[in-house]
Order: C-alpha cells, then sequence, then structure tokens
C-alpha cells in the first residue's frame, strides 16, 4: 500500500485527483493495471490511502517526538502543538491535498476518512485536553475544542502564504500561545 500511496501522491499531487486516472496511478508506480486493481479497486481506494497514510505518519511523528517528556499536562499539550506544526510545515504538500480533494472521495470512503480523523487526530487533542482539564478546568466542550486545534494546526498549510516576513518559528510560537492562551492554560 506505501509504494501505492508514494505513486498516486506523486501523479495526485502533478495533475490533481479529478484528471487523474487509475492508469496513471498505475504507471507511477510502475506497476501493471491487473497489479494494481489486486490492491485497489478504484481512485477512490488510492486517495483513501492517501488519508490514511497521512494520518499515520502524523501519528509516528508524534509517537516519536518529546512532547511525553514535558512536565505537567500543559507543557505536554504546548509541546504536541509544537511538534504538531512542525510535522504540518514538512509535510505541506500531503495536508493541502488532502483538504483540497477530499470532496471526491465516495460516501463510504469519506465517512471511513471522518471516523479516522474523529478517533485519531480529534481523539488525539481530546485525550491532551483532557489531562489539562484535570488540573486546570477548561471552560467549553473538549469535543469542540479539540476538533478547533485540530483545524487550527492546519492554518500555516491551508493559509501560510498570508504571512510574509515571519519565520517559522515565530509562526509557531504565535499559534501555540493563541491555542493556550485561548483555553486559558498557562505553562
Amino acid at each position: 500500500h506505501q509504494h501505492i500511496v508514494d505513486g498516486a501522491c506523486q501523479v495526485f499531487f502533478k495533475k490533481g485527483y479529478h484528471p487523474t486516472t487509475i492508469r496513471d496511478i498505475a504507471q507511477s508506480c510502475g506497476m501493471s493495471m491487473g497489479q494494481l486493481y489486486y490492491y485497489i479497486s478504484s481512485k477512490d481506494d488510492a486517495l483513501f490511502l492517501v488519508h490514511k497514510h497521512m494520518q499515520n505518519i502524523w501519528y509516528e511523528y508524534l509517537k516519536n517526538s518529546d512532547y511525553e517528556e514535558a512536565k505537567g499536562p500543559a507543557e505536554k499539550l504546548a509541546t504536541a502543538l509544537d511538534q504538531t506544526l512542525r510535522f504540518m510545515n514538512e509535510n505541506r504538500k500531503i495536508i493541502q491535498f488532502v483538504y483540497s480533494e477530499s470532496k471526491y472521495l465516495d460516501k463510504k470512503h469519506l465517512q471511513a476518512v471522518i471516523e479516522m480523523d474523529k478517533k485519531n487526530v480529534v481523539g488525539f487533542w481530546h485525550k491532551m485536553l483532557k489531562e489539562v482539564d484535570k488540573k486546570k478546568s477548561l471552560k467549553g466542550n473538549l469535543n469542540f475544542l479539540a476538533s478547533l486545534i485540530a483545524y487550527l494546526l492546519v492554518f500555516l498549510s491551508l493559509r501560510g502564504w498570508t504571512l510574509k516576513g515571519m519565520s517559522l518559528k515565530q509562526e509557531k510560537a504565535y499559534i501555540v500561545d493563541f491555542i493556550l492562551k485561548g483555553l486559558g492554560v498557562k505553562r
């Protein structure tokens, strides 16, 4: 599947989702159509695999980061936010692609992506907020706040072009501070 994701991303990023054919994906993967159809049955399957891949690499990135070593829930949250912003910057192309092309997923795949996002991404932030909430009572619905955080963290990938003259370090610090202040959390 990873080989298919790599090949599909290559052609999707170049041509876009809609103009890409399953034949393009097969060629990009160095596979025959028959080989590709053994693993996937449609272009939607390839797009779904790209979504799955993006979430897997983000989760792996976080697992291998040092946020767990931070002292206290607020500092863990701040470190995880910073690490995620770094990941989003490093993977800007796939983030932009996933956000812009999800609308083309069929209903079954879209529902699976939504559930995956709810469990993995929003679920991760919900768990982090729950830990912070034990120490400092947060005002607001944790599910809503977790979803809002997940969205704010893609800001640099989706709208970063609007920022001129700021370094990535400054952008990350500003977003982390904005989120923490919005939650009423001090480091």
